[in-house]
């Protein structure tokens, strides 16, 4: 029980008479969170292993160059329009029960598509529902998966826990594809999305057995409700701070640049190479963009070398961007791998760094609303993506969009740390 308050279920902050020392992997040792981790990164997989075995089924029965754009744009919209409102809720409801329930909407939608396919029932109008309900599940998930972690760990291992996150769900973005083509060959679309549901299980029964609501060491549960004008004013406030304004800044430069665009064109750059090896330069050019930052992750928290401050984001976010110009110019595919990895490990710091900061500036009060403000740059803005690489790669060629776009990142974040690095400077009174 708290002594301070009373709460049984509180569990606050302890208070440490000076710096902390750092652990390494500190998230992984903690025996909530690293089961924790471990649930995301399946639950990551699986939500990449229903977009390999769906988008192929769509594709073969409808192709549908409209129906794809659209695959994008379901996934992330949610996130743009909801991810305030959903972070309201992260505020003032259990972020357990939040979770499950984006979890529970996960499987089914993958229950629901493997009915379609079962029966043969499988139509356009309808898969536009099922992306959409995926897509809002996702946009679900975010808010309250990122206030569980400050929760688990408290502040001075919150670094720790975000870099791990963001390694570990970079590892389910990594082993989707894989598992989704196992599944699609081993089983067929239909057996294979059924059991894709079931991935999802372990992430929401462990949120079954542990204590940590997402609001234990705070004591803070908001009681007011969010409608759409007061997300709106949820995201004006949280902008008031110069380092969370900066660190949201960055990740939606790097949103609506490059989001998931980079993905798509891949299969043009790896035409370059040959076209007796364009599938096997396809594979390798994905895989060395997901390792950069599963093997980054992963060197960061072993080293410690890199602090969650501004600075650190605006340097990896303008090396992210710098790699990315590097391989849209890249004539060979030793040199395209290279400097994929670099960005790859340059990306995964940026991510952690700037929801590190998010998290730490944030007030409790409204923390929930403040990381939702962050998804929806973050990930809402990746619709963008698809314009300043799909539609201008139409008129300049993809090669020199996905060049302007990494140079456009790049110099959007300079521009963005110096703007922040300017509303900080003290106004000196000439009077």
């Amino acid at each position: 029980m708290c002594a301070g308050c009373g709460n049984p279920t509180h569990v606050p902050e302890p208070v440490a008479a000076g710096p902390a020392p750092v652990r390494r992997f500190a998230a992984l040792r903690n025996r909530d969170c690293g089961p924790y981790l471990v649930g995301g990164m399946l639950s990551m997989m699986a939500d990449n292993v229903e977009h390999v075995i769906t988008y192929w089924v769509l594709w073969q029965q409808f192709h549908s160059p409209a129906l794809t754009g659209f695959q994008v744009i379901s996934h992330w919209t949610p996130f743009l329009l909801l991810s305030v409102w959903f972070g309201g809720l992260a505020d003032r409801y259990d972020c357990r029960r939040v979770i499950q329930v984006a979890q529970l909407l996960f499987m089914a939608v993958s229950i629901s598509w493997g009915v379609l396919f079962v029966t043969d029932h499988l139509s356009i109008p309808a898969a536009c529902v099922l992306l959409v309900l995926h897509g809002t599940a996702g946009s679900l998930w975010r808010p309250a998966e990122q206030m569980m972690l400050q929760d688990f760990v408290g502040r001075d291992e919150l670094p720790s826990a975000v870099r791990m996150n963001s390694t570990f769900q970079g590892l389910g973005v990594l082993l989707g594809p894989v598992a989704g083509s196992a599944l699609l060959v081993g089983f067929g679309p239909e057996t294979g999305i059924l059991v894709n549901a079931l991935i999802y299980l372990p992430l929401t029964v462990f949120l079954l057995r542990t204590r940590f609501t997402g609001h234990t060491r705070s004591g803070i549960v908001a009681r007011e409700r969010i409608g759409a004008l007061g997300a709106l004013r949820s995201a004006r406030q949280v902008m008031r701070d110069p380092e969370i304004a900066g660190a949201i800044a960055v990740a939606g430069l790097t949103s609506l640049f490059l989001g998931s665009a980079l993905q798509t064109v891949m299969p043009e750059f790896a035409e370059q190479f040959g076209t007796g090896t364009a599938d096997t330069a396809y594979g390798v050019l994905l895989f060395a963009n997901g390792l950069g930052g599963v093997v980054g992750g992963i060197v960061l928290e072993a080293t410690g070398w890199v602090r969650p401050n501004l600075a650190a984001a605006v340097v990896s976010t303008f090396l992210f961007g710098a790699a990315v110009a590097a391989f849209a110019v890249s004539g060979n595919l030793p040199l395209a791998v290279a400097v994929l990895v670099v960005g790859g490990l340059a990306n995964i710091v940026s991510v952690s760094v700037t929801q590190t900061i998010v998290q730490l500036k944030a007030d409790p009060a409204v923390r929930g609303r403040t990381v939702g403000v962050y998804s929806m740059a973050s990930g809402g803005l990746r619709v963008g993506g698809g314009f300043t690489v799909g539609l201008l790669g139409a008129v300049v060629g993809v090669h020199t969009s996905v060049f302007a776009s990494g140079v456009a990142l790049a110099l959007g974040a300079v521009a963005a740390g110096l703007l922040v690095a300017r509303s900080r400077r003290p106004v000196v009174n000439a009077g």
